[in-house]
């Protein structure tokens, strides 16, 4: 039943991966479409500085949220291990933790610099596009990164459920 129950659940996100993955690439097409009118509109520079923006955000995104995903699979771990564990084991987790937690930090340091640089963009854009156009780019990018947010929350989930069903499997005689 328990089989049965997380073959189930892994179903469901498999589906709902589908349709985040379906969505990711209608935004996707959005952005072109965003993009040929920014290169149409702004001068060579300015484009440059808007692609950059663009490429960085899902870069940095991904970064912080791999970064945050680790750092809560080691802290779990930490957490779960219990008073016999061996000293070089704890010593490694926390040296683990220690790096993640430094890594995670910088990546957030990229993302307040990345959301200047998205404040920089926008003045430029609003400089070209009408105020729907800055309205659609804006939403644009609300869309892109919660959407990654979405894929990688996903993903994350069917790691945990394909690692306990085989945990599961391997458990039974």
């Amino acid at each position: 039943e328990l089989m049965a129950s997380l073959q189930s659940r892994l179903q469901v996100l498999w589906e709902e991966r589908e349709l985040v993955l379906l969505e990711a690439r209608e935004c996707a097409e959005w952005g072109e479409e965003l993009e040929a009118t920014v290169r149409d509109l702004c001068k060579p520079n300015e484009f440059e500085r808007y692609l950059m923006f663009i490429g960085d955000l899902e870069k940095v995104l991904s970064l912080l949220l791999c970064l945050s995903s680790r750092l809560a699979r080691v802290q779990n771990a930490m957490s779960t291990m219990d008073g016999n564990a061996d000293a070089e084991e704890k010593q490694s987790l926390n040296e683990r933790h220690k790096l993640l937690s430094r890594q995670r930090e910088d990546a957030k340091d990229l993302k307040e610099n990345l959301d200047r640089r998205e404040r920089v963009v926008s003045g430029i854009l609003a400089k070209y596009l009408t105020e729907q156009q800055l309205q659609d780019y804006q939403h644009f990018v609300q869309v892109k990164t919660s959407l990654l947010i979405e894929q990688k929350d996903l993903e994350e989930q069917i790691k945990f459920f394909e690692e306990q069903l085989e945990n599961l499997e391997q458990s039974i005689p």
